[in-house]
């Protein structure tokens, strides 16, 4: 799982403060079948906010009904306090980068970045000006002479971007914008382009249904699940304490454990630890790396669960190892642990109560 990079002021939404864009009970078919429903979201000044989901969940039917290229079945859209939805596109404050950058390839990369300010007839120094500008800003002045097929993949995908804040947008979208690339150049353009978004301090709402990339350019994540939202917060909150079965094992890897709560402890197969929940069902999300080896010459803590497994299967991460372990009642457990060679046989184990969170049953949806 990758190290999520939290920034260091607080970008969401406050109680009090219009967002910039306000989402309110957006609903999508196409023909019978919903795609979106009753989706209520807001976006607040100079926050990046991933909206990340499987194919098929709803997310770049979101995106487009933003951006204009689509119109939702039901509710409103809000920039500013001002309907957003009413407006064409190209009256909205907002652009687009998609997937496949469509740069022309008979225009050099200046003219490209130009294009649509030569489109809406602007003065041609202040068009000279604000493409400069632009360039400057994705670190490309040196490339403007340049046509697209000169340059590589990553500096096309900033090309693009440029292209799309030469218009000064207040709010800019981009639909899974690096997902072309290869995964080192992925890695270092997503790097870049969180840099990008502090420095010039745009909203930006990104698409992608890669969760490690969500997880390492977010100040929230709002993830999809056949069309409705299932959990919105933070890369840490939504990793560390996941509403949802569905959300626990799409962010990162989880052991699901199923039991019953009696008495103040929750009972899992032969593990048990004190809670303070209703009795009844329970479901609870426990992270690999959170089930620790132990010595078992060096005793155990009182206040841990304790257990023994067996390796079952070794998955080789670098630095860490992903143990398939069974336990003597059968329960099966994924564990996380620093790679070490001829690590056999049974182990001993234990995990906090903390380390247990409660989530919810995520429901079928047709």
């Amino acid at each position: 799982m990758a190290t999520t990079t939290e920034p260091a002021l607080d970008r969401s939404p406050k109680p009090g403060v219009p967002p910039l864009l306000a989402i309110r009970k957006v609903a999508k078919s196409f023909g019978k079948n919903p795609v979106l429903r009753d989706i209520s979201l807001e976006i607040a000044e100079g926050e990046f906010l991933t909206i990340l989901g499987e194919s098929g969940s709803g997310k770049t039917t979101l995106l487009r009904i933003v951006a204009g290229f689509e119109s939702a079945d039901l509710g409103e859209i809000l920039m500013e306090g001002e309907r957003l939805d009413l407006l064409p596109p190209y009256r909205r404050r907002v652009n687009t980068v998609f997937q496949h950058y469509a740069l022309f390839p008979h225009l050099t990369v200046e003219e490209n970045v130009g294009y649509g300010l030569r489109v809406a007839k602007l003065p041609k120094d202040e068009i000279a000006g604000r493409v400069a500008e632009a360039l400057a800003m994705v670190k490309m002045t040196a490339f403007a002479k340049s046509k697209p097929a000169k340059i590589s993949g990553g500096q096309q995908q900033r090309i693009a971007l440029a292209r799309a804040l030469v218009n000064r947008p207040r709010l800019l979208l981009l639909d899974e914008p690096l997902s072309a690339l290869d995964a080192n150049l992925r890695r270092q353009m997503q790097v870049e382009l969180k840099s990008l978004q502090r420095e010039v301090g745009i909203s930006f709402v990104f698409v992608t249904h890669d969760q490690e990339e969500a997880m390492v350019m977010s100040d929230r994540i709002a993830l999809l699940r056949m069309g409705e939202l299932e959990q919105v917060a933070s890369p840490r909150e939504i990793y560390s304490h996941p509403a949802t079965a569905y959300t626990a094992q799409f962010i990162g890897h989880t052991n699901l454990l199923r039991g019953e709560i009696k008495s103040g402890m929750a009972r899992c197969n032969s593990l048990s630890w004190r809670v303070g929940l209703p009795e009844g069902p329970a479901l609870f999300s426990l992270r690999p790396e959170n089930i620790r080896i132990v010595n078992p010459a060096e005793g155990s803590d009182a206040n841990v669960v304790t257990f023994r497994g067996k390796i079952q299967h070794q998955a080789f991460h670098g630095a860490t190892e992903l143990l398939q372990v069974v336990c003597a009642d059968g329960l099966a457990l994924s564990v996380r642990a620093a790679t070490r060679e001829n690590r056999l046989g049974d182990l001993q184990l234990e995990f906090s109560p903390a380390d247990a969170v409660p989530v919810r049953e995520s429901p079928e949806r047709g």
